[in-house]
């Protein structure tokens, strides 16, 4: 039986990047040097640009050294389900699609046995509930930010 964790929304670091050598090294650096942890990251470029999508530990933190170095930076909520048996993943998706909510885009990690798929979704609020109401696992943004 899966429990229900805090369904918290997860709060996610968008940074666009020029498209040249030592910008990803760049912000690692800034990021560990004020002490902010990345839980979770991708990466999407194309010939000029790239978005750097960050799960960090300190969010406030790391948009103040972020643009304190002049990178432009946004912040989205994300919802966080955390498959733990085969088809747990298909099973959300099938809910969500139901519900009517597209997906902008999605990544996920893993730790030990468990899987993490960060989702962000067109309607963040209903897509939490929808998950929430059919007694999906989410994850706590306090226990994400941990890992």
């Amino acid at each position: 039986i899966n429990q229900i964790l805090s369904p918290m929304l997860i709060k996610q670091l968008s940074i666009f990047l020029e498209n040249k050598k030592g910008r990803f090294t760049e912000v690692a650096k800034i990021l560990g040097e004020a002490g902010v942890n990345m839980s979770a990251f991708t990466v999407a470029e194309n010939s000029d640009f790239g978005i750097l999508r960050l799960i960090v530990s300190d969010t406030d933190t790391a948009i103040k050294v972020l643009r304190d170095r002049l990178y432009a930076v946004s912040v989205a909520d994300v919802v966080l389900h955390c498959p733990n048996q085969p088809g747990a993943l298909a099973k959300a998706m099938d809910i969500i699609t139901s519900a009517g909510i597209f997906i902008e885009y999605m990544y996920a990690f893993s730790q030990g046995e468990a899987a993490n798929v960060i989702i962000r979704p067109d309607n963040v609020e209903k897509c939490a509930e929808v998950l929430k109401a059919n007694k999906l696992e989410l994850i706590a943004a306090s226990d994400l930010y941990k890992l």
